[in-house]
């Protein structure tokens, strides 16, 4: 009988959620990154640079870069069926940094996007999770163009611990980005032991 069959059935699981944040300087690719894996359409606060934030905003290096995000980028990533991950990305530019400890409540862990050509403006980020204690890992968005370095060279001009991890990743690729959220969140899990056993429904 039908009921017999789907008395048998599994049941569904309830996913665990994480809160994962994605960090970096002005214009390093975070918007690109949430875009490239979120099964949802992104949410994003961006608007037009404008005159008045050119002093401000040193576009050098992303000169082609005609919008900014204001307040956070939004996307959300199915992992498994069990593990859903929240992507929250932050605004990039100094002014903005105040909302950062609103969006950093209850983030398992980080993405801090770095590119090799303005290594320095990934600077603050790292501080900012070190400080907190937040489980954090730089991803290196490869640029065309962009000057290659091995992962090592890297570390040292960052100065990054030893446990941090440090990847290379295109932003614009969903795989690359997926392998990069896994990195995130094993590394989290193993400094925290904080991701619950997922619960049946």
């Amino acid at each position: 009988m039908a009921f017999g069959r789907s008395s048998r059935k599994k049941r569904p699981v309830e996913p665990v959620t994480l809160k994962i944040l994605v960090a970096g300087g002005f214009g390093v690719g975070k918007t690109t990154l949430v875009g490239a894996v979120s099964e949802i359409r992104p949410l994003r606060t961006e608007e037009a640079l404008s005159e008045a934030g050119r002093p401000v905003d040193d576009v050098q290096g992303v000169e082609g870069k005609v919008t900014t995000t204001v307040a956070m980028d939004f996307g959300r990533i199915t992992l498994r069926e069990d593990l859903v991950l929240y992507l929250f990305g932050t605004p990039g530019q100094n002014r903005f940094w105040f909302l950062w400890d609103e969006l950093a409540q209850g983030a398992l862990g980080a993405v801090v996007l770095a590119d090799t050509r303005r290594l320095e403006d990934c600077f603050a980020a790292i501080d900012y999770f070190e400080r907190r204690g937040i489980a954090f890992t730089v991803a290196v968005n490869c640029f065309e163009g962009a000057d290659l370095f091995p992962a090592e060279t890297v570390r040292a001009a960052l100065d990054l611990d030893p446990d941090v991890p440090l990847l290379m990743c295109d932003a614009r690729d969903r795989e690359s980005v997926k392998s990069v959220l896994v990195g995130v969140v094993e590394h989290a899990v193993a400094l925290t032991g904080r991701l619950p056993e997922p619960v049946t429904g």
